[in-house]
């Protein structure tokens, strides 16, 4: 099966790169993927109509014209669109609701998995502190532990608070893109020593085991 992923920032993408292949196991040999990073989450479009311009890779302002455009050029072969978003402050049901309806409204519609990071995607990276710690051996043990794994409470900013000088107050005073840059560059150190298989965050399990299962029923 080929794989399109879709993520809002380009942490997201690599940290997938890591771990999509850990997920997919020796038989991921058989599956191909591409990941495309976009520049920020956005909003869904209030009418089907609306045109967002390419240019400015806002993943939730292009999702209905994406998933159209895949529901075309992907119908004939073996292959899923997987959409990862972070959930934010966002009430998570009615969120997925509306990502289902925008796919309802795609004909041919894609094949496609949508999965939602609560709070963001740190917590991926919370729900396996030895990768963490292994990465950052002088982390503050303290804040990590103090973490409520998948729960709204500033997800990045505990991260940064345990493992970045100055904590998310200094990344807060820099602003953009050294926040941009800092949480590429954990997703770059702590992604290549996460165990998939034993990751806590039940956001991530519930990624690993759809794509797997996309994957085994295609095989």
């Amino acid at each position: 099966m080929h794989f399109e992923i879709l993520v809002e920032d380009r942490s997201g993408k690599i940290a997938l790169e890591y771990l999509l292949e850990r997920i997919l196991g020796p038989e991921g040999l058989e599956h191909t993927f591409r990941i495309h990073a976009y520049k920020g989450i956005g909003r869904l479009p209030k009418k089907r109509q609306g045109v967002t311009s390419p240019q400015k890779r806002i993943l939730l302002d292009r999702l209905p014209g994406l998933l159209r455009g895949y529901g075309k050029s992907l119908q004939h072969i073996s292959a899923a669109v997987v959409v990862v978003v972070d959930l934010d402050t966002k009430n998570c049901v009615s969120f997925k609701q509306e990502l289902l309806e925008t796919l309802n409204n795609c004909n041919p519609k894609p094949s496609t998995l949508f999965r939602i990071a609560i709070e963001e995607g740190e917590a991926w990276l919370f729900g396996d502190l030895p990768a963490i710690t292994t990465a950052y051996p002088d982390a503050k043990k303290q804040v990590l532990n103090s973490y409520k794994q998948d729960s709204v409470c500033g997800t990045w900013e505990r991260l940064a608070d345990a493992i970045y000088p100055g904590g998310s107050h200094k990344l807060k005073q820099l602003g953009w893109p050294y926040t941009g840059i800092a949480k590429c560059e954990w997703a770059k150190n702590i992604s290549p020593h996460i165990n998939v298989d034993t990751n806590k965050s039940k956001s991530f399990q519930v990624f690993r085991d759809g794509v797997r299962q996309l994957a085994n029923a295609d095989s």
